[in-house]
């Protein structure tokens, strides 16, 4: 295995679980300091319960729910327009060395590709109508490695577990904050404002563990995109060439906002040489492989994405031109 997949895929593992183990450590002291040992363990428990349940019912059932929001419609092997779709995922499903999931169009104005699934609903992957529009079939082909990774990984269980940890901390900051306010804390009940205090506190760090959800899910993003450029022939720049023209569909200037903030307008545009645009594209190559060498030459800070589910675009092509160097 390329070593800097290695050591992706190794820091996801072992983020995980550090912020599952940190998450129910911090639940139990805090149950135990607020209610006693007895009672903040039976709660802790009882609140993993109800979530885990209501967490598994939307996991299991979601996919219907999605339907339904998206309008998706299954793609057939003898769809009279869109079996070259199933034969794609079919291609790239090949490619991975798994089993061929169910493939979907959504009919939503934006173009994205995503997959998801349940036991009950199986695996899934949709395009939505926009991006089948917007990409050619190798760019398609490299999407369709990238979401075929997420299922490959069991990334939809992944952020379940992860995503437990947050809501289990919120209740946690909830009941403690009513037992601080109605003076119920166990035998504490002359610290009641402390409680309260503590409950609020907990609440809080709810909201600060979601960081951790998203860094969470950048690494897992950046490991969907590791796996498209490791599995699909001409997967890393199809993939390069299928996020800039995604950034460009929702961002027109989005090449000369980077252009301007690398100062590259004159010197790198300089240095590259293309074809000239096509007036039937939707998001001229041109353009498009412009700005993936400009994100080649973007430094990005460590804390640029920190508010995003997905990596910097920037870091995200960095990523695939280091592993097209190894491979």
């Amino acid at each position: 295995m390329n070593l800097t997949v290695l050591r992706l895929k190794l820091s996801m593992l072992m983020a995980s679980i550090g912020i599952i183990l940190l998450g129910l450590a911090i639940g139990l002291i805090v149950a135990k300091l607020a209610f006693g040992a007895t009672i903040g363990i039976s709660l802790i428990m009882g609140l993993l319960t109800f979530i885990i349940i209501l967490n598994v019912i939307q996991w299991l059932f979601g996919p219907y729910l999605i339907q339904a929001i998206y309008h998706t419609v299954e793609v057939t092997p003898t769809d009279p327009q869109y079996s070259w779709l199933y034969s794609l995922v079919s291609e790239a499903a090949y490619y991975n060395k798994i089993q061929m999931p169910k493939v979907f169009i959504a009919n939503v104005p934006f173009p994205n590709a995503f997959a998801y699934g349940s036991p009950i609903a199986g695996k899934r992957i949709a395009f939505t109508m926009p991006i089948l529009k917007l990409l050619n079939r190798e760019e398609l082909l490299a999407v369709a490695g990238h979401e075929l990774g997420h299922l490959k990984h069991r990334d939809v269980e992944v952020m379940l577990a992860v995503g437990l940890i947050p809501a289990l901390i919120f209740y946690l900051g909830y009941w403690i904050f009513w037992g601080g306010l109605f003076g119920e804390g166990g035998n504490r009940n002359n610290n009641g404002g402390l409680i309260l205090l503590v409950g609020l506190a907990m609440v809080a760090v709810s909201y600060l563990f979601q960081f951790l959800v998203l860094f969470i899910n950048r690494m897992r993003e950046a490991y969907a995109d590791v796996n498209s450029a490791t599995t699909v022939p001409g997967g890393a720049e199809n993939l390069q060439m299928a996020l800039a023209k995604l950034t460009l569909a929702t961002d027109p200037n989005a090449l000369e906002k980077y252009k301007k903030k690398q100062g590259a307008t004159g010197q790198l545009s300089s240095m590259l040489f293309f074809n000239s645009p096509s007036p039937d594209e939707e998001i001229p190559a041109y353009n498009a492989q412009q700005l993936v060498e400009v994100w080649k030459h973007t430094k990005v800070s460590a804390f640029s994405d920190f508010f995003m589910d997905h990596p910097h675009p920037a870091k995200r092509i960095q990523l695939l031109e280091k592993i097209k160097r190894n491979m």
